[in-house]
């Protein structure tokens, strides 16, 4: 979205690149199977049919890292830990973030679709952040991570509709305690912005001012690619908030 669009001839390079990489990769490969073979028994041999290549994990960092999810999700999993809630509830955030928290917080699970693997650790609800299965003023803890930004877009089949950010607010704003505690992520930007059909990026000043009013706040930081910090910039990146509800 933000890379400006490579040329026919740069990515024929970028693939010739890549493939003299991976015939290297493949070279070296072979040359451990011989030195593993060249010092194990005869009867602990490495068997052609038993090959099992993995090419590209010797490196010098942790790569692969989704660095949004990263930084989000350790900052609300400490967040919680830290209040210390006797129940939290949890609306749709990432299935390993939930995972992890459920290990050592009363939580149940909200969403529009059960996991598809089961853990005794999370109770699980059927149900929609505009629809929510708790009572006016219930609920003391809750998260939602990654998630308000895409509704009314259509892209997890919920209905569209232009104001689903904002329904999806005022939903937990109705179920949350006055003194409940409320973890959030969205995109944020200098202005209002929709990139139909992935996620909606906010003003910062509208969403807090505007959309959540009624809440102080306890606690933000900011995602900017690769950098967690906690001052907001002028251009795209994720907004961590920690909110608490005052009227």
């Amino acid at each position: 979205m933000y890379m400006k669009t490579k040329s026919f001839f740069e990515k024929l390079k970028t693939l010739y690149k890549a493939h003299q990489k991976e015939q290297q990769l493949l070279a070296d490969f072979r040359k451990d199977i011989a030195k593993y073979n060249a010092e194990a028994p005869a009867n602990a041999q490495v068997k052609e049919e038993l090959l099992f290549p993995c090419l590209y994990d010797n490196t010098e960092t942790t790569n692969n890292i989704e660095p949004t999810y990263f930084y989000q999700d350790s900052w609300a999993f400490e967040r919680i830990i830290a209040d210390k809630p006797t129940k939290h509830i949890d609306i749709g955030s990432h299935h390993k973030f939930v995972a992890l928290l459920s290990k050592v917080v009363d939580l149940t699970m909200v969403d529009i679709r059960p996991l598809s693997l089961p853990l005794n650790t999370i109770k699980f609800l059927k149900g929609s952040i505009l629809d929510l299965p708790f009572e006016d003023n219930s609920v003391e803890s809750l998260s939602s991570i990654c998630v308000v930004e895409h509704i009314g877009l259509g892209r997890y089949g919920d209905p569209i509709d232009p104001h689903g950010s904002k329904k999806a607010l005022d939903e937990i704003h109705r179920v949350l305690k006055v003194g409940g505690n409320f973890y959030m992520s969205v995109p944020v930007e200098k202005e209002n912005k929709i990139y139909f059909n992935a996620h909606r990026a906010f003003n910062e000043e509208y969403l807090l001012n505007e959309l959540l009013s009624e809440y102080e706040v306890i606690d933000k930081a900011y995602i900017y690619q690769y950098e967690f910090c906690r001052d907001l910039r002028d251009r795209f990146g994720t907004g961590c908030y920690h909110l608490r509800k005052i009227k």
